[in-house]
């Protein structure tokens, strides 16, 4: 039985050894090696199908081990048997760890590398009660209950590269991985398409275009650590608050100066992120996708938070049709997983024009403030410089029960920026005025009137806001608010679930 139990596990990793080395990828047990604690990972289902010499384990390798002394399923296809193709074995393996991971709640890995279903052994593992679908019913029920994490490596084809999609997040190998329903050569055969494997579903394209990837990696192993360091953000399950750490101040501080006087102009977000939570902490999620807008896990004070701010250095921080999908559903996971949201609101708006809208901008912009208003974590929002229309709304204004909406000085609250809002008002007049002197001047005038009407004071001596920091103390406050709101409760709501705008 020894003697077996080692062919299996060796598997065809020496015949194979060239051609993964070749390639940068590792060996599936390796893989395991790398995501799990020493020695504590337990594997299920080693002998399947044992009766064939060429399936070792059937393709796939499942079991439960420990990240950082948490338990953690994980699934891991593997590629040097018959190129991590599916079996009727392999979809019953899978589907038993999935069964694991919602009885007993805890978080799953899916270790990708497969060219999806044997053809030859589609009447088993297909069509029934317990064929390839049933993986993905139960990804759905597992979806929001615990967490569900993907490291793509090689290819995810056909019906496969459902696994992905259904995960909350995706890591992807560059250069390696890919995800796809029909191959190239598939395409070029129905509809007389001829294209790339990289063209139609490598790791760049996904995490730049469609969004169905979520971050990119040069190597198996940084993916998988990037696996590990992700689920340090998570609770267990959705039953649980997220681990506390140490708290590790900032390397830099965020200055009074640091942002440019003139409101349109652009700076990095990202640098004010880095002034504000523990150092080294934040893990950005879907940096290449819709960067206009940064959504990502960090620690405040040793405590794990959510954070979704606009990027004024790209395309001014204006919403668009992706940006409001990346934020919608990253702001349900983090509900999902009860971590709580810091909003960081330097948004013109969303975009406008005949091309969003015939891309369904309104329906887009609604799942955004659908997420936001769905939320029940604690909810801080700061006005770094401005929040004009609904992209206050979207970036959880006061109508949308924020634990505190905070501005910075200087900032600026309103339907619209003061040279839209004169013209929009005052066009015809402003046409009507021949002398280009008197016409500035009536310009500024209006503007100046504008400006005064939401002026932040006024603002919050009417409560609108309910506190204004400078930037240097924008930290302190931030940690203050956020532990002020530590217990507060979920509400039952009473009906099925929405019906989203998606």
């Amino acid at each position: 039985m020894d003697k077996v139990r080692s062919e299996i596990r060796t598997g065809n990793s020496e015949r194979s050894k060239a051609k993964l080395e070749s390639s940068g990828r590792l060996y599936v047990r390796d893989r395991t090696a790398l995501l799990f604690d020493q020695g504590s990972f337990v594997e299920d289902g080693l002998f399947a199908n044992v009766s064939s010499n060429s399936l070792p384990a059937d393709g796939v390798v499942t079991g439960l081990g420990e990240i950082d002394g948490r338990r953690v399923c994980v699934m891991a296809n593997d590629s040097t048997v018959k190129a991590g193709s599916w079996g009727a074995r392999t979809v019953e393996k899978i589907i038993r760890i999935t069964e694991t991971a919602l009885r007993l709640e805890l978080p799953i890995v899916y270790l990708v590398d497969s060219a999806g279903a044997r053809i030859t052994d589609q009447v088993e593992l297909f069509p029934g009660r317990r064929g390839a679908g049933r993986i993905f019913y139960n990804q759905v029920q597992l979806s929001g209950k615990v967490p569900q994490v993907c490291c793509l490596f090689g290819p995810s084809a056909a019906g496969g590269a459902y696994i992905p999609a259904f995960c909350d997040v995706v890591f992807m190998v560059e250069a390696n991985a890919s995800m796809y329903l029909g191959s190239p050569r598939m395409a070029e055969m129905v509809i007389g398409e001829k294209t790339t494997l990289e063209e139609m579903g490598g790791a760049r394209m996904h995490a730049s275009v469609s969004g169905c990837g979520d971050n990119l990696f040069d190597s198996d192993e940084s993916a998988i650590a990037a696996a590990r360091e992700y689920l340090s953000y998570f609770p267990t399950n959705f039953r649980d608050t997220p681990p506390t750490y140490l708290s590790e101040p900032p390397t830099l501080e965020l200055e009074n100066d640091f942002f440019p006087e003139l409101s349109t102009a652009g700076y990095e977000m990202l640098d004010v992120i880095e002034r504000l939570v523990d150092e080294g902490s934040f893990f950005e999620v879907k940096p290449l996708f819709a960067p206009e807008l940064i959504v990502g896990l960090a620690r405040l004070d040793g405590k794990c938070i959510g954070i979704v701010a606009n990027n004024p250095a790209s395309r001014g921080g204006v919403l668009f049709v992706d940006s409001a999908d990346k934020a919608a559903r990253f702001i349900w996971m983090c509900d999902a997983f009860n971590i709580p949201l810091l909003f960081l609101a330097d948004v013109p708006g969303f975009m406008i024009g005949t091309a969003v809208e015939r891309q369904g901008i309104i329906r887009h912009g609604a799942k955004m403030i659908a997420a936001v208003s769905e939320a029940q974590v604690p909810k801080v929002t700061v006005i770094v410089r401005k929040a004009y229309g609904a992209g206050l709304y979207a970036m959880a204004g006061p109508a949308f029960s924020p634990e505190a909406t905070i501005a910075l000085p200087g900032a600026e609250i309103a339907v619209m920026g003061p040279e839209a809002a004169v013209n929009a008002v005052y066009a015809n007049h402003i046409a009507g005025i021949v002398d280009p002197v008197e016409r500035e001047q009536f310009i500024a005038q209006k503007r100046s009137e504008y400006v005064a009407d939401v002026d932040l004071y006024r603002l919050a001596s009417d409560l609108v806001i309910d506190d204004i920091v400078s930037p240097s103390d924008l930290r302190s406050e931030l940690i203050g608010r956020f532990d002020c709101a530590i217990g507060k409760p979920r509400l039952d709501v009473p009906k099925h679930h929405g019906v989203h705008p998606v």
